[in-house]
């Protein structure tokens, strides 16, 4: 096991540029982004995305229209009942939508899912010569402690030993990247939450996991070989070591915006209390008011950039 040679000097830059570390690309005539149906040859991506300042992304396709839509009139800058276009049509592995500077992509669930989208994104704003921007995963979690509904803006990605690292496996040999996230831009999400004054937002750390069952220690998946009391000892220590919520896509998502020079965090609701229970059992509209949180505070936090954005020029 080791750690990345490369990461500090990638992760220490301080230019506003995205960065991708591969040589290989600069021999390539054209770049297929296979999963977003896009290439450079086939589209001209700096015309199509050479604008974008920030980036959602998030789990399904439908919240990711859902929360183009809510910004689409929050900034005034479309009519919201307009139909906003699928960009990735060809495919249906993600969805992707833009409004103004601002891009909507879906991930998938789990590492394997985001990380394969997050490769392709990384280019296409790399391709697209986008600078200053700032990328936000918006979701939902299980909470350790917290009442339901709660916010969590991520601190730090912590793996299932509680530990701040993510591991990839490249040619057969385990390479340790870093997860932190961007601590102002988390106290500046957390004072957006303030001046909404509309839910509790905290700042916390996110325990990533391979697996939504066993791996966050439920009691009713298909197989389970612990006992409630063994449930609760690991998720009593997960609080301990500073875990606010459990999802499965925090530490790559950290990893690898660090390694590209992104600024990043990650904005998750609680749909429940892990120590109580497992399953969700409040009802449609008000797990559906939940997950309009993270959206309400990424879209006021965006408001509030370009505002000042305007008014500086």
């Amino acid at each position: 096991m080791k750690m990345d040679p490369s990461d500090e000097q990638r992760s220490a830059s301080s230019s506003s540029h995205v960065f991708v570390h591969n040589p290989h690309l600069d021999t390539m005539k054209d770049d297929i982004l296979y999963h977003f149906s896009l290439g450079t040859k086939t589209h001209d991506l700096p015309a199509m995305f050479g604008d974008v300042k920030f980036v959602c992304v998030g789990g399904s396709p439908w919240r990711m229209k859902s929360f183009i839509e809510y910004i689409a009139a929050e900034l005034a800058m479309e009519d919201p009942k307009s139909d906003y276009p699928n960009i990735c049509a060809g495919t249906d592995r993600y969805a992707m939508y833009k409004v103004g500077p601002v891009l909507s992509v879906s991930h998938g669930m789990g590492i394997p899912s985001i990380a394969i989208m997050l490769h392709e994104l990384i280019k296409l704003l790399h391709h697209a010569r986008c600078t200053d921007v700032t990328i936000i995963r918006i979701g939902t979690s299980g909470g350790i402690g917290l009442e339901p509904g709660t916010v969590v803006v991520t601190k730090q990605s912590v793996d299932a030993t509680f530990l701040p690292k993510f591991e990839q496996v490249i040619l057969g040999k385990t390479v340790v990247r870093n997860t932190d996230l961007d601590r102002s831009l988390a106290e500046e999400l957390l004072q957006c939450s303030k001046e909404l004054n509309q839910f509790e937002t905290v700042i916390g750390n996110t325990m990533c996991t391979l697996d939504f069952y066993e791996g966050q220690a439920r009691l009713d998946g298909a197989f389970c070989a612990y006992t409630e009391k063994d449930k609760q000892d690991y998720l009593n220590g997960a609080r301990e070591a500073g875990v606010c919520n459990i999802e499965m896509e925090s530490s790559v998502f950290a990893a690898m915006c660090k390694l590209s020079g992104l600024r990043a965090a990650v904005v998750c609701v609680t749909l429940l209390d892990r120590l109580k229970g497992d399953q969700l059992s409040s009802s449609h509209d008000v797990l559906h008011n939940y997950q309009q949180r993270p959206q309400i505070l990424v879209g006021s936090y965006i408001k509030k950039q370009l505002k000042a954005k305007l008014q500086r020029s």
